[in-house]
This record gives C-alpha cells, structure tokens and sequence, in this order.
C-alpha cells in the first residue's frame, strides 16, 4: 500500500475524443472547442483531443481538423489525436498534434470487430502509420485495447499482451497505454500485469486508460501506483464507453481520480475545484447525468453547517 510518494502523477483527459464520442447527440464544435480549452487551464498533462477515423464511423468528431485548428494550446499540455490507419495519419499530419495515439485491440476477436483486421495486419498497419509520424517528427503513444479483458474472449494472457507491447517497442514506440476496456480488471490484475510489463520493458513509460464499469477504477489505479504506473487516462464527468466493447461505460472520472490523489497527497498539479466547474458544464452539455461520483456529491473533505436544534417527531 502507497504511504509516501513523492513521483509526479500525470494525468491526461480524455473525455473530448473517448468521452464524447459514445454521445448520441452532436455537440456543437465551439463547445468542443470551449471545452478543451477550459481542460487546458486545469494543470492535466494532456488531453486527448479527436480522431482522425472516418466520418461516417464516428460523426461526432467530423469536425476534427476545424477542433484542432482553434484550440489554444498551452505549453504544459499535450494534445494529441487518435490516429487508426494511414488514411488518418495522411490527415493528422496537417493538424500539427503533439502524439498521435494508436489503439490496437490486443485480441483477435476484438481486433476484427473494431477495426476488421487480424492482430498482426493491425500491427503492420500502425507501423506504417508510425513511420508517417516518425517522418514528421510526431511523437507515439502506443495503446492497447481489451489488455485487461476482452468482452468476446474474457481474461487475456499476459503473453498476447506482451507480444503488442513488445511490438510497438520494434516500432521506436516509447510510451504504452494499456486499457481495461470494459472495466473487468481488479486489482490483482492491474498489479501483476504492469509489474511484468515494467519488468519486460524498463524504459517504456507505461499508462493505464480505465473504465469504471463495474466501479473498480479508482482502486486499479491505486495499484498500477504501486506497480510502478505514474500516468494515468480519465476523462471529465465519467464520459465513455466504446462503441465496439458490449457492456462497456464511461472512464474513470478525471475529478474521482484528482480528488482521490489529492487525499491522499499524491501530486498531481491539477486543480479539483476547476474540474468540478468544467464537469457542471458537460452535464449541461451533454444534456444527461454524469457518472462521477465527487461531481455529484462533492469532496469529501467538505463540511457543512451543523443543526442547531434535532427536529422532534410526534409519534403517530
């Protein structure tokens, strides 16, 4: 259990790109735009901007280049895109990203649903696409979808985890995210496999991008903490899901995950009570309640004025 860390927590928002993608109703590109810029001022390390994927596939984040254009980017931050094949990349060269972000599904089953490949023709397809960014000086990260569980073929060897990890390694890739999809991992899990990775692949700077389907999320994070994990995905009010993952809900909510690192004096350098406004605003947005919890309830640290008198109650 972590008692004393003095590591930096990093912290990247996702909810622009992975959250508002699963929302039925198209939000306007200047709130898009609001949005990320709103984020931007908070002190997260990075926010997952768009997608380059087709229009038709995701209309949501048909505005990609117009959204990438008129941000204001903040030096601190990085702003990336999520790129699926070389067509997008042809695309996301023009928009000037800090990363590009791959998402590869770690199992076959996965693997042919959401992208209609095998694991290695997706492999060799973001090579491709490394290259293209490499040739434009663009960072990657690479990530790795249903690492943690698959919903078509349950818990995934560690094996067919390390085979991605190791093959975006052959790419030049530095950074990997590794995702509990549809929110299944515990702990246990979340521990062992990021210890492995690390211990595999020492200096590859490992992330966990969690959903909070069966409420698990914050206490997976504490323990990629102690596996030696030190940056992290949410995204603003518990936005998400994924199109392609049944049963699958929204990520971690950025505010549960600051609120939670800031009890237990874990640095982080980004600030709760300006998360809480910007998540009162998705939710107007968006038009729905938001999943997160301290969005709803507020911190815990928060007191309120005690009665001065108990109300008697007449028996009936």
């Amino acid at each position: 259990m972590i008692l004393e860390l003095n590591d930096l927590i990093k912290v990247k928002d996702v909810g622009p790109r992975d959250g508002l993608q699963m929302e039925k109703a198209v939000i306007p590109t200047e709130d898009k735009i609001k949005l990320i810029n709103d984020l931007s001022k908070t002190g997260v390390h990075g926010i997952q901007v768009t997608s380059v994927v087709h229009p038709k596939a995701v209309p949501q984040l048909a505005d990609a280049e117009i959204v990438m254009k008129n941000i204001e980017r903040h030096e601190n931050v990085k702003y990336s895109v999520l790129v699926p094949n070389v067509r997008g990349a042809e695309r996301a060269v023009l928009m000037l990203a800090d990363e590009w972000e791959l998402m590869h599904s770690v199992t076959e089953s996965h693997c042919r649903s959401n992208g209609n490949k095998t694991v290695d023709e997706s492999l060799k397809e973001h090579e491709k696409v490394v290259k293209i960014a490499h040739e434009n000086n663009v960072t990657v990260q690479g990530g790795m979808a249903t690492a943690l569980g698959c919903p078509f073929e349950g818990r995934v060897p560690f094996e067919r985890v390390l085979y991605t990890a190791e093959a975006y390694y052959s790419m030049g890739i530095r950074h990997i995210g590794v995702a509990d999809t549809i929110g299944c991992a515990d702990p246990k899990l979340v521990y062992t496999t990021m210890k492995r990775l690390i211990e595999k692949l020492p200096d590859v700077e490992f992330s966990l991008h969690l959903h909070n389907t069966r409420g698990m999320a914050l206490a997976n994070i504490l323990a990629g903490i102690n596996a030696g994990v030190r940056y992290f995905d949410a995204s603003i009010g518990g936005l998400g899901g994924c199109p392609y993952a049944p049963g699958a809900t929204g990520n971690v909510a950025t505010e549960d995950l600051v609120h939670m690192l800031d009890l237990m004096n874990l640095q982080s350098g980004v600030d709760l009570n300006q998360l809480l406004t910007i998540s009162k605003d998705v939710e107007r947005l968006v038009g729905h309640q938001l999943e997160s919890t301290i969005h709803r309830a507020g911190p815990s640290y928060q007191v309120h004025a005690a009665p001065t008198k108990q109300e008697k109650i007449e028996n009936q």
